[in-house]
């Protein structure tokens, strides 16, 4: 692979600063502190390894009560994200300001207040005194200012505005008014009830999530990273459009154990954007496959960027149920965006890097092969030995550790373990910050009935049309998406929309998979398209039709979620063997096509009356209607049909021997 890379011209290279500069453009997680003081820098790793060491003690021997968990939890990550992320732009990036040091300790001192009187505050039971409602208000303020620097303005406007609302709201008409609610009544609620700051998102990120993370954090100090490109590469590069295929797969993996679509967008787009606009794809599209398969990783099981735990543990089921649920579809959305690939290279003849230049799949299982052991271990553990989710994490990460010692160039010291530990909790600092500044909006939510009042008015705008509804609630999850990382997009979608579409009568796990589908498209919507807007910064194409090429890359996934809301079988629920291959077989031709038409070529260009012809055959597909089906594939095979055969004859009557040539 590091032949592969000096093939690429120098001016194309994205080097290490410029990666960084995108990513603080586009990523407010990556704008931290790098201490001048040895002292400091010190210090905190040593903090940041004790946070990852005590995680890794309670997957083992289990959690403290559940509030003292949480609240410790939220303290050494408010403690860390106050000790990296600086105030303000302008604000020195290489000592801590003294009032950084103060809300660090103040964070701790939250948590020693619920330890020191944890009797008191079970007792009192809603009636908070006046040392309640001031370690109460602290923890509010601490929380929200912790995500303006960690994920920026949104996520602290909406749990601002909700803090807003639980107070005047009972001065607004209609049924969006409540009966009001003091100051005491919401910072009690926020503070010692698991409805608020507290709740399940927070105890989620302090077990699963930290530990997957951690995880993901190993692995890439293995190598993980390079393995998936490198295997990527020996397998698809030299194929018709061959690094856009890397660009999906290897992103796609990788998004999955990370769920950090923009950083997953700068560092493997690092690499394969340059490589895509070699082969002859544009600026904008080479962006905006990097975008659109960084952000799909967050589909794809089965880890789907810690969402599928969160998922879970909202709607009270197995994790394997989510995972079995979200396999089809992702794959799907995948397939969609790999057809879009060859479309585009056969209708401009790209071709692929040639074999010479790319490593082979044997040489490459051969030096980093061995790391694909603690995935399958895993997935071993959490399908099939009948252990915890969180003891399966922590025996994966022993493996992985092991596992990296079989060859020299995956093996790592104690030096390297250490800095894996501390590199794995400084990436949980932007997801908990997150889950804990989503607790006010649940919060609120929750206690003043928005939810059900924002159901209420979806529902209500869709009338008795499920697609307006869904249609409704599409554009909603996208507006509430908008710029916020990945888990409390969903959150704030699972509490504000998913309840509509569940009113309408549809399975609550197929409502959450659909808010949850369009709060993750937010980041390649325009005009708040992040994931894109970074790709277009490594692209060098215009961030808007970048974009506009994100969502078009993506088209299947914003049908998909339909799909299996009109037809439940696509998420493998309840069906037979059979009904499955069906429901598959279709999916696969309806996305096919959808994805053929939104490039305009199969085996040659399609004129735009075909196109919107094949479009609307393949959305026949959508429902489990057998008579829809059989139209719908009756058209297609139609259409392509008459193409291929003219094609055929058009290749005969130029081949001079009069023979047909061998087709593509």
């Amino acid at each position: 692979m590091d032949e592969m890379k000096n093939n690429i011209p120098l001016e194309e290279e994205l080097d290490e600063k410029k990666q960084q500069e995108l990513l603080e453009k586009y990523d407010a997680e990556s704008r931290t502190r790098t201490y001048k003081s040895k002292g400091m820098s010190v210090f905190v790793s040593v903090l940041a390894i004790a946070i990852s060491l005590y995680h890794l003690y309670t997957a083992y021997f289990g959690t403290l009560v559940t509030l003292k968990h949480r609240s410790l939890h939220v303290a050494m990550i408010l403690a860390l994200a106050y000790l990296l992320y600086p105030a303000h732009k302008r604000a020195s990036r290489q000592k801590l300001s003294w009032y950084d040091a103060i809300f660090a300790v103040l964070a701790v001192s939250v948590t020693v207040y619920i330890f020191y009187d944890y009797l008191g505050i079970v007792h009192r039971a809603g009636i908070p005194n006046q040392a309640d409602l001031f370690f109460g208000a602290v923890l509010v303020i601490l929380v929200l200012e912790a995500a303006r620097r960690v994920t920026g303005w949104a996520l602290p406007s909406l749990g601002l505005i909700f803090i807003a609302y639980s107070l005047f709201g009972s001065n607004m008409p209609g049924f969006f008014g409540h009966r009001g609610y003091q100051w005491q009544q919401i910072v009690n609620h926020l503070f010692v009830t698991t409805d608020g700051i507290y709740g399940t998102a927070v105890g989620v990120a302090s077990t699963y999530i930290f530990l997957f993370i951690l995880f993901g954090a190993i692995m890439n100090k293995s190598g993980m990273g390079q393995f998936f490109n490198d295997i990527a590469m020996a397998a698809a590069g030299h194929t018709k459009g061959g690094p856009a295929k890397v660009a999906v797969i290897a992103s796609g993996f990788l998004g999955s154990i990370n769920g950090a679509a923009i950083a997953n967008v700068v560092t493997t787009g690092a690499f394969t954007i340059p490589l895509m606009k070699r082969t002859g794809y544009s600026e904008d599209f080479s962006g905006a496959v990097e975008a659109s398969a960084s952000v799909g990783g967050q589909l794809l099981p089965p880890i789907m960027g810690a969402a599928a735990f969160i998922m879970a543990e909202v709607l009270g089921v197995q994790y394997r149920v989510i995972v079995m649920a979200a396999i089809l579809p992702a794959l799907l959305y995948y397939l969609g965006i790999m057809v879009q690939v060859q479309m585009r290279a056969s209708k401009k003849g790209l071709e692929g890097i040639p074999k010479e230049e790319l490593p082979t799949v044997k040489e490459v299982m051969k030096e980093r092969g061995h790391l694909l052991l603690p995935l399958l271990f895993l997935v071993y553990m959490l399908f099939f030995s009948g252990r915890t989710i969180i003891f399966s994490a922590f025996l994966t990460i022993l493996v992985t550790i092991f596992i990296s010692t079989l060859r020299p160039t995956t093996r790592m010291n104690f030096k390297e373990i250490l800095e894996s530990l501390d590199a794995g909790a400084r990436s949980v600092v932007p997801v908990a910050v997150a889950c804990a500044a989503v607790g006010p909006i649940v919060g609120v939510a929750s206690i003043t009935g928005f939810g059900l009042s924002m159901a209420y008015t979806i529902v209500s705008l869709g009338g008795t049309s499920l697609m307006f509804t869904l249609i409704f609630t599409m554009l909603t999850c996208i507006i509430l998406g908008m710029g916020l990382p990945s888990i409390p997009a969903y959150l704030i979608t699972a509490t504000m929309a998913a309840p509509a579409l569940i009113q309408l009568g549809i399975e609550p796990i197929v409502a959450h998979l659909f808010v949850f589908y369009f709060a993750m498209f937010a980041n390649i919507t325009p005009p708040v398209a992040l994931a894109s807007f970074a790709a277009a910064g490594i692209s060098g194409g215009n961030a808007m039709k970048t974009g506009v090429e994100s969502m078009k890359l993506s088209i299947a996934g914003f049908i998909v979620p339909y799909m299996f809301v009109y037809n439940s079988a696509l998420l493998l629920r309840g069906t037979t063997f059979l009904e499955g291959v069906l429901v598959a077989s279709t999916a696969i031709i309806g996305v096919t096509i959808l994805a053929s038409a939104a490039e305009g070529y199969f085996f040659a260009v399609i004129p735009a009356i075909q196109r919107i012809v094949l479009l609307g055959a393949s959305l026949l597909l959508i429902s489990a209607n057998a008579m829809q089906d059989a139209i719908g594939i009756l058209i297609i095979a139609i259409i392509l049909g008459s193409q291929y055969a003219k094609v055929k004859k058009k290749k005969k009557e130029m081949s001079p021997s009069g023979t047909t040539a061998t087709e593509a």
